[in-house]
């Protein structure tokens, strides 16, 4: 494991009892460096391992689907991990709270955590560092190359970016080790979970996108990256942006909940044969765009409002803030898909239904909330508020980066000035109807059976 993966969040004292793995971006068994790690540690400690989740009752707007979905892989990690003689405790309640009146109760050495650049986690893990005296490690088991060795400031764009990844690619593209049946046996609470039962004290509304949610776990993320390397990843650089080909890799809701590595996948894909068009044209995506969206959240902490965009935008929607809105439309009408624009319709219908907008869309879809909405701020809400309810891999990185890129130009440069949009890129139907037989993706996405509406 190259060692600039971890890096040393607190000294403390030094005492005899297990080591903790606190589980959270990245929720597998295999292919985890932040878990790897913590069992070196807890085999040079000859120690017991305990790996600990802490599940918040609400998280960022995030459906009971979307729980339901990391439920279900929950509990074949904690088998997994069982396997290895490595306990596994879940926590209900806020982090700050349980995890340390958890490390006194069993008296941890060492505490090991995974990175997230997102302001509520980095929250969390202050907290716990006030409230803990022993000594914790980060992992960031997520990216590639590491956030904070991939760069150490805001990147202007993915320009910038690329050159410091390709640099760095091969000194972490390493194989991972196995973890090993753990020799110090810990205390576990396993077996005492309910798992049926733990989704009744999250309250909420279910909403449509259970209807069609697709099998969670790290096998079936597995399943999922064999597939798309056999079949998709050949055709990727081609039908990869038309929506109505639906030539996406479909790996995005396992990349989020941490039950696929993308190290994984890049591996998988490097080693797919003479495809070289798709393999660069994937890894950009897989590699460079995913590691400049923590690198945006990690170093702008205005990554969800309008203040995190750059100068030249805030200042172009400003000048713009009055201009006349031919259409406007509530949340309500949006989240309902009740808009005169039947395309930008479908892609709503696509994320309520199923829990994925294809990725071209979503650009769309963004940019006509911005169209449609009195001000950019309220633009801002409005497309995190359906896309972190409604997108599986929702409340992430990715999603922040995608509608400040949409809305606010982060990522991009000035165009040409127009009403509404100032100087940030547009896009309308016209365009897609260019560019796509859009009418195919619209019947095909209303074809889908439909549960029930969307919550008023």
């Amino acid at each position: 494991m190259n060692p600039h993966r971890a890096r040393c969040l607190k000294q403390g004292e030094t005492i005899s009892g297990p080591v903790i793995y606190w589980m959270s971006r990245d929720q597998r068994a295999q292919d985890n460096w932040a878990l790897i790690y913590a069992q070196q540690q807890a085999l040079a400690l000859q120690s017991p391992l305990v790996v600990v989740f802490c599940l918040t009752l609400q998280f960022l707007g995030a459906s009971v689907a979307h729980y339901r979905f990391m439920l279900k892989n929950l509990q074949t990690v904690s088998c997994d991990l069982g396997e290895k003689n490595i306990a596994f405790t879940l926590l209900t309640g806020e982090p700050e709270e349980t995890l340390p009146a958890f490390i006194t109760q069993v008296s941890a050495s060492l505490l090991v955590t995974d990175f997230d650049p997102l302001r509520c986690k980095r929250e969390w893990k202050r907290s716990v560092l006030d409230r803990t005296n022993i000594t914790v490690y980060e992992v960031d088991a997520h990216n590639v190359i590491p956030c904070w060795i991939a760069s150490p400031r805001q990147e202007y764009g993915a320009y910038t970016l690329r050159p410091k990844i390709h640099r760095l690619l091969p000194d972490f593209l390493d194989h991972y080790p196995t973890i090993l049946n753990h020799p110090y046996a810990g205390p576990s609470r396993s077996g005492r979970y309910d798992w049926s039962e733990l989704l009744s004290e999250l309250g909420g509304k279910e909403n449509t996108v259970s209807t069609f949610l697709p099998m969670s776990g790290e096998k079936a993320a597995l399943a999922k990256l064999t597939k798309f390397v056999t079949i998709g990843l050949a055709t990727y650089d081609q039908l990869r942006n038309d929506p109505a080909l639906f030539g996406q890799s479909g790996l995005s809701h396992y990349l989020h909940f941490g039950q696929l590595s993308s190290q994984r996948v890049a591996m998988a894909v490097l080693n797919s044969g003479e495809l070289k068009n798709s393999q660069e044209t994937y890894l950009e995506e897989l590699i460079i765009r995913r590691e400049l969206a923590d690198n945006f959240c990690y170093y702008n902490e205005n990554y969800d409002n309008v203040r995190g965009f750059p100068a030249w935008a805030q200042e172009t929607l400003a000048r713009h803030l009055n201009d006349e809105r031919p259409y406007r439309y509530d949340r309500i009408t949006l989240e309902r898909a009740e808009t005169h624009d039947p395309a930008w319709n479908a892609a709503q219908r696509q994320m309520v239904l199923t829990g994925v907008m294809h990725g071209y869309m979503r650009m769309y879809w963004a940019k006509k909330i911005l169209e449609w909405s009195p001000s950019p701020d309220l633009a801002m809400q409005t497309a995190i508020f359906l896309n972190d309810h409604y997108e599986l891999d929702g409340r992430d990185p990715n999603g922040y980066a995608g509608i400040a890129w949409s809305i606010g130009g982060v990522h991009d440069r000035a165009w040409a000035e127009r009403p509404v949009f100032g100087k940030i890129r547009y896009m309308n139907y016209a365009g897609l109807r260019r560019k796509f037989d859009i009418d195919r993706y619209i019947a095909t996405i209303n074809s889908l059976s439909v549960a029930s509406a969307p919550p008023s």
